[in-house]
């Protein structure tokens, strides 16, 4: 039972993102201008890819053959989701210096991420949740420039969603808890929904 709901919570996420990434492209490019539609269209990727992960890892989390693979795959996509949502908001609202620094550290904190998980997947397991609040609260050294450029109520949702993945660590770390697992990526969602729509409804101009 457990082991279908860890299926069943990204499986969701997977299903929605790939409407939610053509509702995204189709409003980017009938309303933006370059800059939204290639900004929306990496984040939208990025929803696929990592949801598709987070889920392709669960179904074959006990294969003898695919399992490392896919628990390699499962944790890079939480760099990959992380890095997809600031690219938006970085390429639109903040292009220029701080935008571009923004860009450049948390993708390449990516890039290190995914190194760190190739070789390290069983060890330091208490260094990647640290990496992952790290990289998703990097906004908090541009909160000047945020709060100017960013719409407000593009902020609260960024506020809100960020809230929803940190509090989920505590469930992803909490062992013990029958489904934790399912639960933390239930506030993972819970969190994507929100920055998706601080995106759809904030970042694409009306």
């Amino acid at each position: 039972m457990t082991q279908y709901a860890n299926i069943l919570a990204p499986g969701i996420g997977f299903i929605l993102s790939i409407p939610a990434l053509i509702l995204l492209v189709a409003e980017s490019a009938r309303h933006g201008n370059s800059w939204h539609i290639v900004s929306c269209a990496i984040f939208g990727a990025t929803l696929v890819i990592s949801y598709a992960s987070f889920t392709l890892y669960h179904i074959f989390k006990f294969h003898a053959r695919f399992g490392r693979l896919f628990k390699i795959i499962d944790h890079c996509a939480i760099y990959l989701l992380i890095a997809g949502t600031y690219t938006p908001f970085t390429l639109v609202h903040l292009r220029g210096h701080w935008g571009w620094t923004l860009l450049g550290l948390v993708w390449g904190m990516t890039l290190v991420g995914f190194v760190f998980k190739f070789f390290f997947v069983h060890r330091f397991k208490i260094l990647a949740p640290l990496i992952y609040l790290a990289m998703g609260w990097l906004l908090i050294f541009a909160v000047g420039p945020a709060t100017t450029y960013i719409p407000h109520p593009a902020l609260k949702l960024l506020l809100a969603g960020g809230l929803f993945y940190s509090f989920g660590l505590i469930f992803y770390a909490w062992k013990k808890l029958p489904f934790h697992h399912a639960i933390w990526h239930l506030f993972v969602l819970a969190g994507t929904v929100l920055h998706y729509l601080a995106v759809l409804r904030h970042l694409i101009p009306n």
